[in-house]
This record gives structure tokens, sequence and C-alpha cells, in this order.
């Protein structure tokens, strides 16, 4: 007749390796434990920690999960140094994902895809390699042939400094005055500006900060690849309770802030409308389909340089009618550009 003692919660460990880099999804390495236990062979941590090559302290965090947030009546049996089922198991408790949650996972898969190559790419794979290894192999399996009918291709993405990144979050959350160096495109040389950082936002493929610029007494948005060495001050501050990011950019086209709100008419030829038509570029666009073919597009944002790139973007394909200052300036480029092709 076989005896047993109280269980033990915690084993002394002995030194091992650490983790290999062939380590197993931990949520397949315990359906294996589960498997083990319920086929009387009673495991321990020593030789599990052989079986998958890990270390012992992750096979005893393994047991602990599954003991403690599965609710699997895991015990310890001191006389046959391993663990057992103190009552019939079923099942391994399965960890439910509909049709609709695997397409998600692959969206945020594919969407890490635009930052291949950054300080990014690495946190970003630990993350969602930690949120998808609580899946069964073959949700995993669901994955891999969705991939093959979904992708991402960014355009461009921004060579952020994960490190510079970091920094500016700590200080947002701390709400802590930093300051850093940063090149705006309108000056030669970098200037030292100290601000009171309040948001950092992702605007097609580039991350940009949101601060109270101190120096200027005036919100500014700085982009991240154009800023250098921040330092973050022991000065703290109280974000106004009346900050709205939403507020703030509720007129702008894409990034950059504007000052006043105007009406912008385009007029786009065939070819221009129909992609136009294809996409929501600002939310208060209108598209009207002209008489003689074509249409005219119609904004109500603030004039920034991203709405011109925008628009000159289209190429022969729009006109501006409207405002004449908007119509000026890219009239005045276009005629600049023309200068450096010769006939």
């Amino acid at each position: 007749m076989r005896h047993t003692s109280k269980p033990a919660r915690r084993i002394p460990p002995p030194l091992r390796r650490p983790d290999s880099r062939g380590t197993r999804p931990p949520y397949a390495r315990m359906i294996r434990i589960h498997e083990m236990i319920a086929s009387g062979k009673f495991p321990n941590c020593s030789s599990l920690a052989d079986v998958f090559e890990v270390s012992y302290k992750t096979v005893q965090r393994d047991i602990d999960f599954m003991r403690d947030q599965m609710m699997l009546p895991i015990d310890y049996d001191s006389a046959l140094h391993g663990f057992h089922y103190t009552k019939p198991v079923s099942s391994f408790p399965a960890a439910n994902i509909t049709q609709g949650e695997v397409v998600a996972l692959l969206v945020a898969q594919k969407a890490i895809e635009q930052y291949r190559g950054t300080a990014f790419e690495a946190p970003l794979r630990d993350a969602f390699d930690k949120i998808t290894s609580g899946l069964r192999d073959e949700v995993s399996f669901s994955l891999a042939d969705l991939g093959a009918a979904f992708s991402f291709r960014p355009m461009g993405p921004a060579a952020q400094e994960l490190e510079i990144f970091n920094i500016l979050a700590d200080c947002i959350l701390a709400r802590r005055v930093v300051e850093f160096d940063y090149h705006a495109l309108s000056k030669p040389k970098s200037e030292r500006r100290r601000v009171e950082p309040y948001h950092l936002g992702c605007i097609n493929n580039q991350w940009y900060l949101i601060a109270n610029d101190l120096v200027r007494g005036k919100i500014r948005t700085f982009a991240l690849t154009r800023l250098s060495r921040p330092k973050p001050r022991k000065t703290t501050f109280r974000r106004p309770a009346d900050f709205s990011l939403g507020e703030m950019m509720k007129d702008s086209f894409m990034a950059f802030e504007a000052g006043r709100t105007v009406r912008v008419r385009v007029r786009l030829d065939d070819f221009a409308a129909r992609l136009a038509s294809e996409r929501v570029w600002h939310k208060s666009q209108k598209l009207k389909p002209l008489p003689g073919g074509g249409a005219e597009l119609t904004l109500e944002v603030g004039l920034a340089p991203d709405l011109e790139n925008w628009i000159l973007g289209w190429g022969r394909h729009a006109v501006v009618l409207e405002p004449e200052a908007l119509r000026e300036s890219i009239a005045s480029t276009a005629r600049a550009m023309a200068l450096q092709y010769p006939p």
C-alpha cells in the first residue's frame, strides 16, 4: 500500500542549466506534464526539466500555475518523489478561442512586421509570443494556415530608437519634465527643448510626442525620428485636466496640429476619384461626382505640410479649387518641380 505525506509546495531546486532557446510554448508543455501525471508516471521537477530542456524553476512555475490557476488536483508524493492527481482528471482545461479571435491574433502578428529590423521588433515579438503561448498546437496551426491568406506591406516605417521611446514613455507615466535635442525640418541644426510630455501617438507608421514646450509656452508635436539625447529631469508636472488629444488634433489632416479650420476643395479626375472613394482620408471628407466626370473632394481641415504633401501625391490627377492660399502653394511647388526637369 502506498503511503503519502503532506504535499510539499516547494522543492529545493538543484543547480541546473538555464532555459534553452528550443523550449516549447508553456501551454503545450503543461499539456504534456498533465499527460505524464495522469498516466501515473509520477514525474518530478528534475525529470520534467530534463524532458523539456528547461530549468527546474520553469517546471516549478508550470506546476504552480496548473495547480493554483487551472485548479488541477496536483499533489506531491514524497515517497515516490513525483506528482500525481488526487482525483480523476478527464481532460486538460482548454483555452477557448473563436475564429474571430484567431484572425485578430493573425492581424496583430502581421502588424508586427512593419517594425522588422527596428528596435521595436524584439519586444513586440516577445509580447506576442507570451500572449499566444497559451494556445493549443492546433490553434497555432490555424494561425499558420491563415498566414498564407493575409499580409501587410507597410511603406517606410520609421526607425525609432527603443531606448528613446522608453525614456519618453516613463516620463509621461511619471509626469516628469524631460529635455532633448530636436532637429526641426525648418531649422539648420538641432535645439535643446524642455517639455512636459503628455502623449505618444503613432501616425502613419511614425511615432510622435505631444508635449507642452516650456520655453515656447505651447503644446507641440515632435517626431521621434528627429529627437535625440532625452534626459529626464527631477521636476514633475500636472497635466491639465482639460487636455484632450482628440480635441487638439480634431482638425488636423494627419500629424500636424492646425491652428484654424478651413474648407478645402479639390477636383479629382476619374482615376483619382475612384481611388479617393475607396478610403476615408479624413472624417470630414465629402466626395461629390461631377457631371463631366471625376469628383470634387471637400475637407474641413487646417492647412499643414502633410495636407499639401498628400495633394501633391496625386500629381496631375488633382487640382486645388480653394482656398486660394493652398492653391498658390501647390502651384508654386509644382512650378519649382517642373524646373528640375528641363525639356
